[in-house]
């Protein structure tokens, strides 16, 4: 049996956690491979940051703590897997110091940009390039996208195309398509609700033509005049039945180096529970969308014109839903994604 450890940054509560490790974990052990998921910053810390309580610091320094731990004594494990960042603020030369065994370097958002830009920017200096030297030594490189396999491959040449799946036995497919009422549908964290922004003018347009809502799962949703909102909390056990209320899954993005190394993850939810979507042309959407399975929207008309074909013609919104659960099955899956991750880890030396 081989025996992994992967390094998670964000406790289960982080969708990256849950899907780009800890759900290979039963189908591994049919491989040979043993993953064990380690966390640094766990659920307590996501709960305090989204609900905008305190952050628990104590809490946090333990977990420091315990990953030091971790990366120097005598490893338990043969093979690595670094989700992201094992230790945030620390330069790169400490982090792979203490990496003593062969290890994958897996990200699912443009990492590669958090000390360069934005609020750490002045530590750029001393942790600009960071991840340019993880990436370069690690044995293998799991990337999210086709933008961060870009930015990886420059670096290693072990990089590979590992999008962010579902396991489609948990997310059912609509069986209804036709509603008296049309309704929009997202899902994210607080964190990424400012893109919502960029729907409130196609919405309030159609909105004066047939009454439709905006239902929000995962954060606060924001005020859109002529709009019904609603905002429902997240839960595991209840987002696939959630998003199969939908009658469209949107994914609007800015057009910026952190949005383009998204890996469209809710479209590949939406389309799993078959709902079509409507998706800004940024990043993974481009190569997740279809024309068979939805629209992509740079302008208020084109959102706008995408939301009114669909509300006047359920025939198309049931053709495009089912086109988009056969896409996910034959790409966007565990069942193709397992074997793939499992040859990865084999091939780590």
């Amino acid at each position: 049996m081989i025996r992994v450890l992967g390094f998670a940054l964000y406790g289960e509560l982080a969708a990256s956690t849950r899907h780009r490790l800890s759900q290979f974990r039963p189908r591994l052990i049919d491989h040979g491979i043993d993953l064990t998921v380690t966390h640094l910053l766990g659920d307590d810390y996501l709960r305090s940051r989204f609900g905008g309580t305190s952050v628990p610091w104590a809490s946090i320094l333990r977990s420091a703590v315990h990953r030091i731990d971790v990366l120097l004594r005598d490893h338990s494990y043969d093979r690595a897997i670094v989700h992201c960042e094992t230790l945030p603020f620390v330069p790169e030369l400490i982090e792979r110091a203490m990496l003593r065994v062969p290890y994958m370097y897996d990200f699912d958002d443009a990492f590669f940009a958090k000390y360069r830009v934005g609020r750490f920017s002045a530590l750029s200096p001393i942790l600009g390039g960071k991840f340019d030297g993880v990436i370069e030594r690690a044995s293998c490189v799991s990337a999210g996208s086709r933008v961060l396999l870009s930015f990886a491959s420059r670096l290693n040449r072990a990089s590979h195309l590992m999008p962010t799946v579902v396991d489609v036995r948990r997310y059912p497919a609509k069986t209804s398509y036709r509603s008296d009422s049309f309704n929009i549908g997202w899902i994210g964290s607080p964190s990424t609700a400012k893109y919502l922004e960029i729907l409130k003018a196609p919405l309030q347009a159609v909105a004066r033509e047939f009454a439709v809502c905006l239902t929000v799962i995962g954060a606060t949703a924001p005020r859109i005049e002529g709009v019904d909102v609603v905002s429902i909390p997240w839960s595991e056990a209840t987002e696939a039945s959630a998003i199969r209320e939908f009658d469209v899954g949107v994914m609007p993005l800015l057009d910026d180096e952190w949005s383009r190394g998204k890996c469209a993850f809710k479209l590949i939810q939406y389309m799993a529970c078959g709902v079509p979507v409507v998706a800004s042309p940024v990043g993974a959407n481009t190569d997740v969308v279809t024309a068979d399975c939805g629209f992509l929207a740079s302008s208020t008309d084109e959102w706008s014109e995408a939301f009114r074909r669909l509300r006047d013609d359920s025939a198309m919104r049931e053709r495009l839903g089912s086109e988009g659960r056969r896409r996910v099955v034959s790409h966007y899956s565990l069942d193709v994604a397992a074997p793939k991750m499992a040859d990865l880890i084999v091939g780590l030396a």
